[in-house]
């Protein structure tokens, strides 16, 4: 790890009126949770028109027998956060950081205890009515959903429905779908108004939340990227470090 590049981005957060950070797949792999793209990714396995909106218009039965599927992949460890998690709830305990930022669905930021987490792709720990927009923890509805897919059953049981009789959904963005207006102005408003910008764990090539370090970086932000593989925003950030976030981010809390 490069110890001076280190200290340099400790003193740029320290003396920062505003960080943000934005946080992607390579935070929660840290924690067992598959990611979605690469090599090992989850869509290699899996056709992502399977999760289409259009699937569940049209399949809603057959949409929710898959997505039992895919939520025992990805939650079936019971997934705890990581050091990268806990590093950035201290850094925010102690004021050094706005948000996170996050295209995550597993709910682990919060659970670390960061209290502004933007989760700019939904979570799948709730689920929420088609018709009339109520929003329940999905576990016990994700739990009722598994037990009739085992029981090859249909109609009533699946799809999982609202007292109201509508259709539960994961509280996700799907493919097919936009980013919420309101999630994506305040991301974006929150990265306008950073002095530091950091982006870890991701990959920056998804849109539209790979354009929030360009939008950083354009306002004047100082950007720090933490991530494995190459990103599109390499070659404009003053800090790259090409290494695991869940030793780069503990490093720099202990240094504020």
């Amino acid at each position: 790890m490069n110890e001076d590049a280190l200290d340099s981005l400790a003193a740029a957060v320290r003396t920062a009126d505003t960080t943000v950070a934005l946080s992607g797949a390579g935070v929660s792999t840290a924690s067992g949770i598959p990611s979605f793209r690469g090599e090992d990714g989850i869509w290699n396995d899996w056709d992502p028109k399977t999760f289409h909106r259009r699937r569940l218009d049209a399949d809603p039965a057959g949409f929710w027998a898959d997505r039992v599927e895919l939520r025992a992949e990805l939650v079936g460890g019971d997934p705890e956060p990581n050091a990268a998690h806990d590093a950035l709830a201290a850094m925010e305990g102690d004021g050094h950081l706005e948000a996170v930022l996050t295209q995550n669905v597993d709910g682990l930021h919060t659970a670390a205890g960061s209290a502004r987490v933007v989760e700019l792709h939904g979570t799948n720990r709730r689920v929420r009515c088609e018709d009339c927009g109520a929003t329940e923890p999905a576990e016990p509805v994700f739990d009722r959903a598994a037990d009739a897919a085992s029981a090859g059953t249909d109609g009533g049981s699946l799809p999982p429905r609202c007292d109201c009789g509508g259709i539960y959904r994961p509280d996700v963005v799907l493919f097919g779908e936009s980013l919420a207006d309101a999630v994506l102005a305040e991301a974006q408003r929150l990265a306008r108004e950073s002095d530091v910008f950091l982006a870890v764990g991701s990959s920056l090539s998804v849109r539209p939340a790979a354009l929030l370090p360009r939008i950083a970086r354009e306002a004047g932000a100082t950007l720090a990227i933490v991530n494995f593989e190459a990103t599109p925003h390499d070659e404009t950030s003053e800090y790259l470090f090409r290494e695991d976030v869940t030793t780069v981010l503990p490093a720099l809390w202990d240094r504020l």
